[in-house]
């Protein structure tokens, strides 16, 4: 504890949800550097943003809210949004003075003594009084295991590893996944794959018509109850479905979006089904989706038996020090930027030794 240096708040990640944390902490009072630290350890600003394919343009993002206390404004449709949230992220840090720390890696947090949480990276150790953990699920892509799958003489890629759709010319690609990735890798492929083959092991759900707040705050209330039971949450498009929109109607209309069942095994040439059926590729493309980057927090034994953490808002039932955000219901950008408020909220009560929500 001697060699360790003293926060009242460690706020591990710097993108929506982190920013967002960090804004409410300083307009609560907090001081940067002195009162309350961001560790990000990615190269710059951007938050998981900044390692999308370029192919992804802003215009193409549907979903994205600005962060509290700056709109972003002006940002042309046609730029990558790798680009375009990456400025915007900078100039969020500089005008709210957040002293982001980078590249940081926090390899462990643990519980030490006088009531603190050790914060351990290889620049040293932060003594904090709460956490709020916003590492969201960039750094931990998804990979379904399939009999085969290692016999496959083609490209296996995942969504984390896509640099855009010029690289496949002329290739046989599979997409694996119904979710949004997939679907616009499928769109951008087409046009330049000699042929592709979408797999999901669902039938997609397609949303007609707007998606308000009822609905909105329903699909929410769903991966809420998830994480409150203390299971893993499932993403909210998981429940929303996915917007029926000019892109996905041509696609559909065009046979691109032709989807068929999940396979049961990989072969040298291809994939299989149980069947008999066979298509032949050059390509899997595992748009499968990721899974909460918390491995640093196992030290301190938040995870329930259904393998989720269990929250309350929030908090981590198991330990009120802890609070993560970006994971099950403020995985989404507006859905983080109220976590962000409500957890530091909660802070200032447990900091003033005052009783925290229920």
């Amino acid at each position: 504890m001697n060699a360790a240096r003293e926060a009242e708040v460690v706020v591990i990640g710097a993108g929506q949800a982190g920013l967002s944390a960090a804004y409410h902490l300083r307009r609560a009072g907090f001081e940067p550097d002195r009162d309350f630290v961001v560790l990000d350890h990615s190269p710059g600003p951007g938050g998981a943003w900044q390692f999308r394919w370029p192919s992804l343009t802003f215009g193409k993002v549907h979903g994205m809210h600005a962060l509290p206390g700056m709109e972003l404004t002006d940002a042309d449709p046609a730029r990558p949004s790798s680009e375009v949230v990456r400025e915007y992220f900078d100039r969020y840090e500089r005008a709210f003075g957040l002293r982001v720390r980078r590249p940081v890696d926090v390899r462990a947090v643990r519980a030490g003594t006088a009531g603190r949480l050790l914060v351990e990276t290889p620049d040293g150790t932060w003594a904090a009084r709460a956490l709020i953990n916003a590492t969201g699920t960039w750094d931990r892509p998804f990979w379904p295991r399939y009999p085969g799958q290692e016999t496959f003489q083609g490209r296996q890629l995942h969504t984390a590893q896509y640099a855009g759709p010029e690289e496949f010319a002329g290739r046989r690609v599979v997409v694996v996944g119904g979710g949004a990735s997939g679907t616009q890798h499928l769109l951008e492929l087409a046009p330049y794959a000699a042929a592709t083959t979408w797999v999901t092991r669902r039938p997609p759900v397609f949303r007609e018509g707007p998606f308000d707040q009822e609905a909105g705050r329903a699909a929410v209330a769903l991966v809420e109850e998830r994480v409150r039971q203390g299971l893993p949450p499932r993403s909210v498009v998981s429940v929303t479905g996915l917007p029926l929109n000019d892109a996905i109607r041509r696609g559909l209309a065009e046979g691109v979006l032709d989807r068929r069942p999940m396979f049961d095994r990989v072969v040298p040439d291809g994939v299989e089904w149980r069947d008999g059926r066979k298509v032949v590729a050059d390509v899997i493309l595992w748009a499968t989706g990721f899974r909460a980057a918390l491995d640093h927090l196992a030290p301190l034994g938040l995870r329930e038996p259904g393998g989720g953490i269990r929250l309350e808002g929030t908090r981590a039932v198991a330990d009120p020090r802890v609070h993560l955000l970006g994971y099950g219901p403020s995985a989404s950008t507006i859905g983080a930027n109220r976590a962000g408020r409500a957890a530091v909220r909660d802070i200032r009560r447990l900091l003033a030794g005052e009783p925290v929500a229920a």
